[in-house]
């Protein structure tokens, strides 16, 4: 559905995204992380044509990102990270223009989606609140029935209650059937929708994680006070990123936890931890706080 063939953005000299390669199919939750300055954003409007990449190419249902934007945009409903909205116009009639301008717009829908999120449509946006127009962004986008769905930090501006039914909105989008490409910081959001989270870090993709794969991997920790004996070969292709401190020692495993236990607890060691490897360890492996990485 969604393919970046070394997609490249520089400004001058400054490269804010560097040879891109990645693919969504059809059906997919992907989860795009990473702090700011990562390329996220850069990414999203690269995909919908508003930049012009340096270098490479992205497609969107085999239409080309840049050179065929109007049957693109008819393919995606996008929400920018800054929605921006005409600030003379009520809401009701941002929402009606919206769905009127894009073949895939419901007016009915936008109500609906409006009043789930308990928006006032009556206000004019101009008054609105800063989490009142992320509202109705979220109303013009979630209402829209594309076959793609874009959103750049979703839930940014607002109460956690409103959060959490936009996140619901969201997987309900994916259950559907439609493919949900979706950035945002909160990690845990990421986790609850998606079934796949592309890692960034100043502009390079460094990670792609399938979460269901992850779902089967743990973390062990352990002390040990002599060399850690060679994985035995049955072992080998379960157990990674193994790394020592001073007699503390810490793997991974993939699959079934009892086998690698089991050759451990042959070892003389003490201590020993295991825990079942979330999303945020993976993202801390690139992303860790400047006092953790210092140690």
């Amino acid at each position: 559905m969604l393919k970046t063939y070394d997609l490249t953005k520089k400004y001058g000299k400054f490269l804010a995204l560097d040879h891109a390669n990645i693919e969504v199919a059809e059906g997919e939750c992907c989860g795009v992380l990473g702090p700011n300055g990562a390329g996220k954003s850069t990414l999203f409007r690269l995909l919908m044509g508003f930049l012009r990449p340096t270098h490479g190419q992205a497609t969107i249902g085999g239409k080309d990102c840049q050179h065929e934007k109007v049957a693109v945009h008819s393919l995606v409903s996008y929400l920018p990270g800054d929605v921006r909205l005409f600030g003379e116009m009520k809401g009701r009639d941002v929402l009606e223009f919206f769905a009127d301008i894009h073949p895939r717009g419901n007016r009915e829908r936008s109500y609906a989606t409006a009043k789930r999120l308990d928006l006032d449509i009556t206000r004019r946006v101009g008054y609105m609140s800063t989490g009142m127009r992320q509202k109705l962004g979220l109303s013009i986008a979630l209402a829209t029935d594309a076959p793609m769905l874009i959103m750049d930090e979703p839930t940014t501006s607002l109460d956690p209650n409103v959060r959490a039914e936009v996140i619901r909105m969201i997987g309900e989008a994916h259950k559907s059937g439609r493919t949900v490409v979706i950035c945002s910081h909160v990690l845990s959001e990421i986790e609850d929708i998606c079934n796949r989270a592309i890692i960034m870090r100043q502009g390079h993709v460094v990670h792609d994680q399938n979460l269901e794969d992850l779902a089967r991997r743990h973390a062990v920790t352990f002390q040990l006070a002599q060399p850690l004996p060679s994985v035995p070969d049955n072992l080998r292709d379960r157990i990674a990123n193994i790394r020592q401190t001073e007699g503390s020692f810490s793997l991974e495993t993939d699959g079934d936890l009892r086998d690698v236990m089991a050759w451990l607890a042959q070892l003389p060691l003490s201590n020993m931890k295991a825990q079942r490897l979330g999303l945020r360890e993976v993202y801390d492996r690139y992303h860790a706080p400047e006092s953790e990485q210092a140690a």
